[in-house]
């Protein structure tokens, strides 16, 4: 039969559905079959002749055919994992209903009233021997989730099969150990299957169907506890799945070992359409939602330094319950993190590749899927975290991060990808090797519109996140905090700056350290004391290869007196504050010298008018995100935070700051009946007195006469022979005693668990457009907005 005429059969069989105002039974094979045993459907031509007004259509007028359908197609699946699919019909079967339902489901979860049926036990359907096994019977949500299980590790459907001759009896479904049949090598498998189209294509249509059946999240508010678990994800990664280990390893190891390049020949991918991308970009997003888990709620396993013999660790306590989780956090072998590490930036690094072709190399798209997951894998397995920063391979994840960062700057429907590269490196600076391997020297040159500077990766991340914050768009404001912490982290560890960096945290300071901008919020002031932190660091722990960074101090000396003499009386905070209505913004160029950009750079450029994005959680502030602890002499950590139930409520981002808790704030401040902002002299007295000003000013006042004497004595105006006289100079013994170090490192926290489920089902519903899953249903989780 013809395709055309297999579309026309099946478009009827729609209709007649849609048009039956009488239940069709269940038994009534002849007019089930239509929608999947005579026609030859591609994923696409069934979301074109089911269109959703039919499905709801039908969901409202004809409730009990809308069930049918679905226990029908489930039961096709079912059947097929059971017979395992031998004949082309039954796996011609298994394709429809699974397009089918891929089309259905959201259709089910956007109307509350039917979003427990599926988790309803269906008659017959029983989990043992007898038929009508009532107790027995299965969920059809466990019925489906357990089929399509089954069915991606099905030999000649969706794995290579094992039989040596076709004279053999075909693998029995049920005695097959699927752990042979891992999709690729890598993470506790050796062998890697040769490449079948065929397989690949199949097993993306049943993880098409397997995302969509995990969707059921994106129906649902935003939830301040976040603790809810989704029951899909939370069935298919319990031990009730046969497959879940090997289910796991094939994501992860599909999507590691992939390399786009088209195995190094240039335009390879130009000459045969790469089937492998989706399914890589398909694992990516099963691969994460799977590992949606608010490890807050729940103890996350202890690892002990013992390797055993398998992939796993033996870990005791069991750990979550969610296998997948398990697993993640289970992996131990130092090949197994070598293979991740390299696969995911290899990825993460594709579209930074420039060559001399352009269009040479494969683009990939799905880097924020990749950054979802380096994100849980350091999360969820320490020792992944500590194997990440123990060698330089960390820079190969840090530069994309970086490039994507300074690229999405100006694009509003970026935020989203704004926000995880920098939690990313938060989590990551809150390391010491961390700091410590930013010292290496920067010599890739990827074509990125920043000024051009000799130095190390310390001076590329201070670029860039100055630029972030100077020519940024308004959303990003929030993670000001965010960036100068990591700076402040990292300052204890880095040897030397480049006068480009230094001289880029000097303009910072500048423009935070205005009065208008110190008095026009509550909280700005915090932006000056993280970079006061990040000088007292550098001067006390890192001052012999420092001398750009205290040249650029004693130039721009002006500011840090300004601070000590920052006016508190009512007139003047008035005074500032009417200047802002006249004056530009503070983080102008201005002031900035910013230099030629790199070569073969594009300036970051807003989204296209008309782009899609969806919304985003708020994030929870810095104090809790981060917990500060202490950095002992022998470089442990100490925490610093209170205990748990007298949790301080201030927003203190330093030691020295202020404790008062924000309704002392409040009180201190009186916000007028509008909700504005009106400082008054009690709070800017109660942080002045505070801001960390001892170690510079006892710095400018040694060095500021000599540095004075030479330019009189020898007529200078040159920059080296100052530069020189600075690294040659010592403040041993002048400087007030060495603050202790401090570092905030990352907590975990619903807060952030909340975002990140947002955050990423956001990009999941975006980047599913061929076929659109879920264009046009009423998602709950986020709002779709046009820039």
């Amino acid at each position: 039969m013809g395709s055309a005429d297999s579309k026309l059969n099946f478009r009827k069989a729609v209709i007649q559905l849609t048009t039956k105002t009488q239940p069709v039974e269940a038994t009534d094979d002849a007019f089930w079959d239509q929608f999947w045993a005579d026609t030859a459907t591609s994923v696409q031509d069934v979301f074109a002749l089911v269109p959703a007004a039919e499905i709801r259509a039908v969901r409202e007028e004809s409730p009990s055919n809308l069930a049918t359908l679905c226990y029908k197609a489930v039961e096709k699946l079912v059947q097929g994992a059971e017979s395992g699919c031998h004949l082309e019909k039954e796996k011609q079967i298994v394709l429809n209903c699974s397009r089918l339902l891929t089309r259905v489901l959201p259709y089910i979860f956007e109307d509350p009233d039917w979003r427990g049926f599926f988790w309803s036990t269906v008659p017959g359907a029983g989990r043992g021997g007898g038929e009508d096994d009532e107790e027995n019977a299965r969920p059809l949500a466990e019925s489906l989730l357990l089929a399509i299980a089954d069915l991606l590790f099905c030999p000649d459907f969706t794995v290579q099969s094992h039989r040596r001759s076709t004279v053999d009896s075909a693998e029995d479904v049920h005695s097959l150990d699927s752990c042979e049949y891992i999709w690729e090598a890598g993470v506790g498998f050796a062998h890697s299957p040769q490449p079948n189209y065929i397989h690949d294509v199949n097993r993306m249509e049943l993880l098409k169907l397997l995302l969509t059946c995990f969707s059921e999240a994106m129906y649902l508010p935003p939830a301040p506890d976040s603790g809810s678990t989704n029951p899909w994800v939370q069935f298919f990664c319990s031990s009730e799945n046969r497959h879940t280990l090997p289910l796991f390893t094939s994501l992860l190891n599909t999507v590691c070992a992939y390399d786009p390049v088209g195995y190094g020949i240039p335009y390879n991918h130009l000459l045969f359409s790469d089937y492998r991308e989706p399914l890589v970009e398909e694992a990516a997003q099963v691969l994460i939602v799977t590992l949606d888990h608010d490890s807050t709620t729940s103890t996350s396993p202890t690892v002990d330094g013992t390797t055993t013999g398998t992939a796993m660790d033996d870990a005791d306590p069991p750990g979550p319950e969610n296998l997948f989780v398990n697993y993640l956090s289970r992996i131990h072998r130092e090949e197994d993190f070598q293979f991740i590490l390299k696969g995911i930036a290899r990825l993460l690094s594709n579209p930074l590749l420039q060559t001399y072709l352009p269009n040479s190399t494969k683009k990939i798209q799905f880097h924020q899927e990749l950054l979802v997951l380096f994100w849980k894998l350091c999360d969820f397995n320490k020792k992944f975290l500590f194997f990440v920063l123990k060698s330089s391979d960390v820079l190969d994840i840090l530069v994309p991060i970086l490039y994507f960062l300074n690229d999405a700057r100006a694009d509003q429907s970026r935020v989203g990808l704004m926000h995880i590269g920098v939690f990313i490196l938060l989590l990551l600076s809150g390391e010491r090797n961390f700091g410590v391997r930013l010292n290496k020297p920067y010599s890739v040159r990827v074509p990125m519109d920043i000024p051009v500077f000799t130095g190390t990766h310390a001076d590329l991340l201070i670029v860039v996140f100055h630029k972030i914050i100077t020519s940024g768009h308004q959303r990003l404001q929030p993670l000001f905090d965010c960036l100068l912490t990591i700076v402040v982290n990292v300052s204890p560890y880095l040897k030397s700056l480049s006068m480009v960096a230094a001289n880029k945290l000097l303009h910072l300071l500048e423009a935070f350290s205005t009065t208008w901008f110190l008095f026009s919020a509550a909280q700005n002031h915090h932006l000056v004391f993280f970079l006061l932190e990040v000088f007292n660091n550098i001067i006390q722990y890192q001052f012999d290869g420092n001398s750009n960074l205290v040249y650029a101090i004693i130039r721009k000396r002006s500011v840090f007196h300004q601070l000590a003499n920052l006016p508190t009386d009512l007139p003047a905070i008035h005074k500032a504050l009417q200047r802002r209505r006249r004056a530009p913004e503070p983080l102008s160029r201005t002031g900035s010298q910013e230099g030629a950009s790199m070569e073969g750079s594009r300036p970051a450029a807003p989204a296209e008018p008309g782009t899609l994005k969806t919304s985003l959680v708020a994030t929870p502030g810095i104090d809790k995100l981060t917990e500060k602890s202490q950095v002992s002499e022998d470089g442990t950590l100490r925490s610093l935070e209170p205990a748990p139930q007298q949790g301080s409520a201030d927003g203190s981002p330093t030691v020295e700051e202020p404790s008062q808790a924000l309704r002392e704030q409040r009180r201190l401040s009186s916000a007028s009946a509008s909700g504005q902002w009106n400082p008054t002299s009690e709070w800017v007295l109660s942080w002045k007195s505070k801001l960390p000003l001892q170690t510079i000013m006892r710095l400018l006042q040694v060095l500021v006469p000599q540095v004075e004497k030479i330019c009189i004595d020898k007529g200078l105006t040159d920059e080296s022979e100052i530069l020189r006289f600075l690294q040659h100079g010592t403040l041993v013994g002048l400087l007030p005693v060495p603050h202790p170090i401090l570092i905030r490192k990352y907590q975990a926290n619903s807060g952030t668990a909340m975002w990140f489920r947002t955050y990423m089902w956001g990009v999941i519903y975006l980047r599913n457009v061929d076929p659109p899953i879920w264009y046009d249903t009423d998602v709950k989780l986020f709002e779709i907005q046009r820039v």
